[in-house]
């Protein structure tokens, strides 16, 4: 569920009840952003059944580096350079952002028939960025 700091305390009573259901046999992940965690805690009938709790930042250079390449396929063969300048420029460590300049950077690909990413290509991928 993501944006879950937006959800109301009978969606998170739903979610409980689900979850207390024995026929049920699912997972539920709450993704959300700044007082996610807050809004979580407030609800303890539903915070009690939380099996652990995430805090997610933005991934360093290096991580980038490291983790951007094993992402997507598009990532695995683009020159380091390239990756640090879409991160500098679009992506800012997101894994959200780089999930959209990802889709982006495959239709550019598609469209231009180019083997690989380069800084001509993501500089067409940044303008289609919301």
């Amino acid at each position: 569920m993501d944006e879950a700091q937006w959800l109301n305390g009978e969606a998170f009573e739903y979610f409980r009840y689900l979850w207390d259901e024995p026929a049920t046999r699912f997972a539920v992940v709450f993704v959300g952003g700044e007082g996610c965690h807050t809004v979580l805690r407030r609800e303890p009938m539903l915070s009690s059944r939380i099996f652990i709790w995430q805090h997610f930042t933005r991934l360093t250079p290096s991580e980038v580096l490291d983790v951007i390449p094993l992402f997507h396929p598009v990532w695995a063969d683009a020159d380091p350079e390239d990756i640090t300048f879409a991160d500098q420029h679009a992506a800012h460590g997101n894994f959200r952002a780089w999930a959209q300049l990802t889709a982006h950077t495959r239709t550019a690909l598609a469209r231009t028939g180019r083997p690989r990413v380069d800084q001509e290509l993501l500089r067409w991928a940044f303008s289609r960025l919301a």
